[in-house]
């Protein structure tokens, strides 16, 4: 009966191991266009950049991340002095039991 448990805690644990190995680096490209977002929010010089740039500049960054943003994802408000840049997607995980959607909202508004 201990094999058993001990055999089930390793299946566990590897499952448990692949799982993050597949999720974790979505979850760090979706931490890097975040901070990228940010930093176009936060430029002043991009105050003034049109619309359409920002959102080709969002989504090269994203091409390059290899994260499925589409140029509908990626929204640029702007109101007065300030500007406000929000990407929506979803990265979709195949696993061999399951497929997960996993939902990103980054975004970023200058000040």
């Amino acid at each position: 009966m201990n094999r058993l448990r001990i055999a089930a805690a390793v299946i566990i644990l590897v499952t448990l191991g692949v799982m993050g190995a597949r999720l974790i680096p979505i979850y760090l490209e979706n931490i890097r266009l975040q901070g990228y977002v940010e930093g176009i929010a936060q430029d002043a010089e991009n105050m003034t950049r049109p619309d359409d740039a920002l959102r080709v500049a969002v989504l090269e960054k994203a091409a390059f991340l290899g994260l499925p943003v589409k140029a509908e994802n990626v929204h640029v408000k702007r109101s007065n002095d300030t500007m406000r840049i929000d990407v929506r997607y979803i990265v979709r995980v195949d696993f061999p039991l399951c497929t997960v959607d996993l939902h990103f909202y980054p975004g970023a508004g200058s000040q």
